[in-house]
């Protein structure tokens, strides 16, 4: 008796975890940081399901959500500002802990893996979010934290995201509320790169999906060689959105909880043989700025007007390229980003999202990415 309810049980959750796409609501989402100088209020929100309101900090001492004084009035105000375009966007807190990563950098410290790994810190931690989430009018909570190195941290984190969800389970139980949104920005593979592999059991079970960071897979500052920073397809390594969403797949996690990035930023390298402009060729460092890094905006900018200056796809990548003189420089533009959305489509993946809003160009990418889906 015993067993046939332990199997009765398993094909229950079997249903459950690989329920048909068309049956979830898709995520068209886009992430907005704090410091761009862009104000909230020019959002484009009806392009998007859900907004970020990026980033939010942990702090070191009492262990909650902490927003600095000086920022206090752009996340109370986030939500009711953009569902002024769009009523129906949702928006979700999002709570900073990684790298640079597509120009903007957000705190590190040993603060996150220590709150991860001790109970009482994890439980003022996942009240002080939920506390401030529904003060600001705030749908969701997501974690930037990508935890590095070590395998506890990996573990810790899924422990985090076990708590997490039972918490705002009961929160919504006592306030009769929908439950929050729980999702993370997470690293653009679930093992093999990073010695610690992700707690995918965790994020199946416990969060409603993750952002898979598809991007900086190669940087002027890192390399003498060009490369495609956002590449979906990648014939000569495993630096790939395609690899990476299929390392997801193959370590538990459900397509449909998979969401692809779309990064609005490109770099520039300078070439060193300006004849030589394709891929892979040789470079002497960055561009332009002293990371290579440039928003898509500033590259449109630098290309309107030029008949000189031939935007060129590369298929086998699925990118975008341009030669200015002895610079290079790789983007993703409107092709690209429509590819890659008919790539999570055909994938059943939940969708996209975009790093980060305001890096746009009059909308031309969002515009294009919300009407391919």
């Amino acid at each position: 008796m015993a067993s046939k309810i332990i199997n009765t049980f398993r094909i229950f959750l079997s249903l459950e975890i690989n329920q048909p796409a068309k049956s979830l609501v898709w995520v068209k989402a886009g992430y907005r940081y704090k410091g761009t100088g862009f104000a909230v209020s020019e959002n484009n929100s009806a392009l998007f399901t859900h907004l970020l309101c990026a980033f939010s900090y942990l702090n070191s001492t009492s262990y909650e959500l902490s927003i600095p004084r000086s920022d206090e009035n752009k996340f109370s105000t986030f939500t009711e500002t953009v569902k002024r375009k769009n009523p129906s966007v949702a928006t979700l807190l999002s709570i900073g802990g990684v790298l640079s990563i597509g120009g903007e950098t957000s705190t590190l410290s040993t603060s996150y893996p220590l709150m991860a790994s001790n109970p009482s810190y994890r439980k003022s931690f996942i009240a002080s979010t939920m506390k401030i989430s529904r003060l600001y009018g705030f749908g969701g909570l997501d974690l930037a934290w990508i935890p590095g190195l070590l395998s506890s941290n990996m573990t810790n984190m899924g422990t985090l995201f076990q708590d997490w969800r039972a918490a705002i389970e009961l929160e919504a139980k006592k306030s009769s509320q929908s439950p929050l949104i729980l999702t993370a920005r997470v690293d653009y593979t679930s093992n093999g790169i990073r010695p610690g592999s992700y707690p995918t059991q965790s994020i199946q079970n416990y969060l409603d999906w993750i952002h898979v960071q598809a991007s900086d897979y190669n940087r002027p500052e890192w390399s003498n060689f060009t490369g495609a920073h956002a590449a979906l397809y990648n014939p000569t390594s495993i630096l790939s959105g395609d690899y990476g969403i299929r390392t997801w797949i193959e370590g538990g996690v459900s397509a449909n909880k998979l969401v692809l990035c779309l990064p609005y930023y490109g770099y520039a390298w300078t070439l060193l043989n300006p004849k030589s402009n394709c891929i892979g060729v040789v470079a002497i460092g960055p561009a332009i700025t002293a990371d290579g890094f440039l928003r898509y905006y500033h590259i449109k900018n630098s290309i309107k007007g030029n008949k000189v200056i031939q935007v060129k796809y590369y298929a086998d990548y699925v990118v975008n390229y341009c030669t200015i003189g002895n610079i290079w420089i790789g983007f993703d533009d409107v092709k690209v980003v429509k590819t890659k959305v008919s790539y999570a489509k055909e994938k059943g993946l939940r969708c996209y999202y975009v790093w980060e809003v305001p890096y746009d160009d009059d909308w031309v990418l969002s515009e294009a990415a919300s009407k391919q889906y």
